[in-house]
């Protein structure tokens, strides 16, 4: 495939038999094509009616596909253009921290509290966004997060199995993404949703607030340096103890 033209010369497998969802076998292999050179930065895709016709997939499935890999900054919809791998790539990682992290290198005393460690079946939030079959063994970590002895966020996060198997002292001692990173994981980016909604009375009494006393929300799905999803995390953060600073770019 060259620049400006339709993906005509690419062939992907999609394995209709397979508990991998469609978009995300896609997805991945779009992602690999980019990867190694098959579509260089420049390349146009076909539109999603085309692709979707040619692949016999619904034109969801494709939208899903395409937008995985905008959200990842692989690809960029441009007004007039179409769908275009991005003219430049990161020459590094981007640095993906947790909270233990942040707190650590602002000096605020990090402590965690291991709630829950166990191997549950993933919900269908958490299958999608790790791109598993509905109803697959993932781990789930809860964790109660202290700054300066107090208590900040309550995190919930989802592995999915055979990257490595969460131990209590391991969390109990440093963030989640610096044992993913001892694990050997390369972390390259995320994807994060920011919101708020009111405590429940359990919530509230985990992080000494009252039942609906504002709380930060936090949604973020983490991936590695091939694409693959990692990490699936759901957090809440006290509102009156924590806020979310982010650094824009402006692009002309």
């Amino acid at each position: 495939m060259g620049k400006g033209t339709t993906p005509v010369d690419l062939q992907f497998s999609i394995d209709r038999g397979s508990p991998v969802p469609l978009y995300f076998q896609l997805s991945r292999q779009l992602a690999e094509a980019i990867e190694d050179g098959r579509l260089p930065p420049g390349s146009l895709l076909g539109n999603e009616i085309e692709l979707a016709a040619r692949l016999g997939l619904s034109r969801p499935t494709v939208r899903q596909a395409i937008q995985a890999l905008v959200d990842k900054g692989l690809l960029v919809r441009r007004r007039g253009v179409g769908t275009q791998v991005v003219q430049s790539r990161m020459g590094r990682p981007l640095e993906v921290n947790s909270l233990y992290d942040d707190l650590e290198a602002a000096g605020e005393r990090p402590a965690t509290r291991v709630l829950r460690i166990e191997t549950v079946p993933a919900p269908e939030e958490v299958a999608g966004a790790l791109g598993l079959s509905g109803g697959a063994a993932v781990h789930l970590l809860e964790r109660l997060r202290l700054s300066q002895d107090q208590p900040l966020a309550y995190l919930r996060n989802y592995l999915p199995q055979g990257l490595f198997a969460p131990e209590r002292q391991d969390l109990e001692s440093g963030g989640l993404y610096h044992r993913l990173r001892k694990a050997g994981i390369t972390l390259h980016s995320a994807r994060q949703s920011i919101g708020a909604r009111a405590a429940t009375g359990e919530e509230g009494a985990l992080l000494a607030e009252p039942e609906g006393a504002p709380l930060l929300t936090m949604r973020r799905t983490a991936y590695d340096d091939t694409g693959r999803a990692v990490e699936y995390g759901s957090h809440l953060y006290r509102a009156t103890r924590y806020a979310f600073e982010l650094h824009l770019l402006v692009r002309s």
